[in-house]
């Protein structure tokens, strides 16, 4: 006999429940339910953005090593938060620290991920529709990437990012305040999260995935 995960959910969020808490025992520990809606749509216009629809089938079916899905997980009043970075055939996860949730912060950051890595382990990086984003053309100026963005509302397009900013979530719930965490602090969290093995991978883990297809290309460039 299996039970459905909707069924259980219910059974936590209902009224008759209510008192008991169960919430507490889920890795968010949510209240109350989070609707599925995409993240909301900012007013502001985003210069030069490019429709996910357009990128390469060999990025969508993940069949070329090096493109990325990037997202902010925001902090206490929306302030400042965590740019993240996944790597979409590994499914390695970077995570940096950021002062504020703008544009210049944001491609400040990015270019921090990306600066230190070979061309062909940062072809791409495909984003939300969020003001941060705003400044993403620095990336194909400054480092030659190329840059992607979802259909509003539709932050599932990069879900493999949405899944692990949600392992992040439980170590920084909604309302942390990152002007009190420590870069040291999250890079033992990412490390940690890297190092677990997936069954998708052939229970590999992200960082030897990552090593092996940084390898590979490396080995392709001097030849």
């Amino acid at each position: 006999m299996q039970i459905h995960w909707e069924t259980i959910y219910r059974y936590i969020y209902s009224e008759a429940n209510k008192e008991k808490a169960l919430w507490e025992y889920l890795p968010r520990k949510r209240k109350k339910r989070k609707k599925k809606n995409g993240r909301k749509v900012q007013k502001c216009r985003i210069e030069g953005r490019i429709s996910i629809h357009r990128r390469p089938k060999k990025v969508t079916e993940r069949r070329e090593f090096g493109h990325w899905e990037g997202d902010t997980v925001e902090g206490k009043g929306h302030r400042d938060g965590v740019h993240t970075e996944l790597e979409r055939v590994s499914r390695l996860y970077k995570a940096k620290k950021v002062s504020a949730i703008k544009g210049d912060v944001t491609s400040e950051v990015q270019i921090q991920i990306f600066g230190e890595m070979p061309k062909r382990a940062r072809r791409s990086t495909t984003f939300d529709n969020g003001k941060e984003n705003v400044r993403h053309k620095r990336l194909v100026k400054v480092l030659g990437m190329r840059t992607y963005f979802c259909d509003p509302y539709s932050s599932w397009q990069k879900g493999s990012n949405e899944y692990h900013n949600g392992l992040l979530r439980r170590y920084f719930p909604k309302g942390t305040d990152f002007s009190k965490v420590e870069q040291e602090e999250i890079d033992d969290i990412i490390e940690e999260i890297n190092n677990r093995p997936r069954k998708i991978l052939g229970y590999s883990t992200p960082n030897e995935v990552f090593a092996q297809n940084l390898s590979s290309v490396r080995i392709k460039k001097r030849m």
